[in-house]
């Protein structure tokens, strides 16, 4: 009897509390949800994002009208995109590279949820966020007193300048980082007047730039200019070397000294002493783009090989004879092929195994790079000018790579480059813009900085083509080419 009164109180509450919790699951289900849906998470917010960040991610509390979304988004400036949903996620892919140096507003209201009954849809809570792309900015070699052979980073977006290297290294050639917060160098010591190619040792410094990536949260702290030896020369010449597009592999050409027959690729992976890769020695050479493998020109081919010691070949190419550059989702090469009759080809090679002449030329092909959406190749070219003794004249030039009715390719002239024998050129990440070089060699000196085909460098100064689409040619729109900087061998920011 104790025990049964002493339940019966117990008893009486939780039938109370169960009753009371059973209206109210009642009532919430007879009325909906009342909360207002939010965006849990806006993949952009706050970040900066490069070229490499092809779309932002928005993901809700509960289902959304995807209708009314996508009616009542607002970014200002504008980016034109395509939508995509996956259940509470919706995925906003720009259709065209967003311009670098621009700060965005985000704004979505007004928008309701999927499931809620006719008449009593709430509102999503107001949401605003801020993001922008990566300033324009890009690096170069100076060559007038104290720059002379350094380094230089120069931030077009704050028009700020910043030496990075020492004025006891000369800088030879360099690449950047993904990220954009290093950058990978190679230089000789300033103290050796006749400039040893063959001593130079690989490096890497410090930009300053930080960057909160999309894929990657954390924020580099250091500050411009913090040089560290990557490789050194001591038992072994460094010649030419490449990065991966990870940023996780270096790829260096070397030579024993004490055995010049011992020749061939090293790599160079964090945390790991350089290796070699034991693969048949050939000529030049490029990483993929999938950071896997290399195109390197093989007696008379092109061999695509893993970044495997001792692997077999991936693939061979006996038509061409150099890999000018790739595509950065991988799905081309742009190729060159030297032909019987003195002439070259341009290939554009699909990852498919399709492969197209886009150009026949008597002059040269120095360079090449594929616009952001792949549809337009931006290349550094020659035409051969008859006179006393031939020579070549560089131009810029934009490849449509959409055929015409008759199957040809459209070629358009930016900028003539008179009186130039040796020129570099940058596309930029967003497509806006060409850096391009002129240097004026010193023949009257047996000192200075030297160039790759060896002459002294009297001067040079940078250009910078501005680019615009034509959509109605699928070629670029011509503008004036502007003065910037004295120096050369610029490249942007990734």
């Amino acid at each position: 009897m104790k025990i049964q009164t002493f339940l019966q109180p117990i008893d009486r509450t939780a039938g109370v509390v169960i009753v009371i919790l059973s209206l109210l699951i009642g009532i919430l289900l007879w009325t909906g949800d009342r909360t207002a849906p939010r965006v849990r998470e806006f993949s952009w917010q706050d970040k900066q994002v490069g070229a490499e960040d092809k779309a932002f991610i928005l993901t809700f509390s509960r289902p959304m009208d995807q209708t009314s979304v996508e009616a009542n988004l607002n970014i200002v400036p504008p980016i034109p995109g395509k939508i995509s949903w996956a259940g509470r996620k919706m995925a906003y892919t720009p259709l065209l590279p967003l311009p670098y140096g621009t700060e965005y507003q985000f704004q979505l209201t007004g928008a309701v949820e999927q499931f809620a009954k006719p008449g009593n849809k709430t509102a999503i809570e107001p949401f605003k966020a801020s993001f922008r792309t990566r300033d324009r900015a890009f690096a170069y070699v100076g060559v007038k007193a104290e720059e002379q052979g350094r380094l230089i980073f120069y931030n077009l977006t704050r028009q700020q300048k910043t030496i990075l290297t020492p004025p006891d290294l000369l800088v030879m050639d360099f690449k950047f980082y993904p990220d954009g917060s290093r950058i990978l160098f190679s230089a000789v010591r300033s103290q050796n007047k006749e400039q040893d190619l063959l001593s130079a040792k690989l490096y890497t410094v410090t930009t300053g730039i930080s960057t909160r990536a999309p894929a990657q949260e954390t924020v580099s702290s250091d500050s411009g200019g913090k040089v560290e030896l990557v490789l050194d020369s001591k038992d072994y010449q460094n010649l030419k070397f490449d990065l991966s597009a990870d940023g996780k592999t270096i790829v260096v050409q070397r030579v024993s000294r004490s055995n010049p027959s011992e020749f061939g690729l090293w790599t160079i992976q964090p945390g790991a002493k350089p290796k070699p890769l034991d693969h048949e020695p050939g000529g030049d050479f490029m990483i993929t783009p999938d950071s896997n493998a290399i195109a390197m020109a093989q007696g008379q081919g092109v061999g695509i090989l893993p970044l495997t010691p001792n692997a077999q070949p991936l693939d061979f190419l006996p038509k061409f004879g150099m890999v000018l550059n790739f595509a950065k989702d991988g799905s081309a090469a742009v190729m060159v092929k030297f032909n019987s009759d003195y002439t070259r080809s341009l290939f554009l090679v699909k990852n498919q195994g399709s492969e197209q002449e886009i150009l026949r030329t008597t002059g040269s092909v120095h360079s090449c790079e594929f616009s952001a959406q792949n549809h337009i190749l931006y290349c550094l070219l020659s035409q051969l000018i008859a006179g006393e003794e031939f020579k070549e004249e560089p131009f810029l030039a934009a490849i449509s790579l959409k055929p015409n009715d008759k199957n040809e390719y459209t070629l358009k002239r930016l900028v003539l480059l008179p009186e130039q024998q040796e020129v570099h050129m940058s596309l930029s990440p967003d497509d806006l813009g060409i850096l391009f070089d002129q240097i004026v060699p010193e023949r009257s000196s047996d000192e200075g900085l030297i160039t790759d085909e060896g002459q002294i460098i009297a001067n040079a100064r940078l250009w910078l083509l501005p680019l615009e689409d034509d959509t109605s040619s699928d070629t670029p729109v011509k503008l004036e080419a502007e003065p910037l900087l004295t120096g050369f061998n610029a490249r942007w920011l990734p």
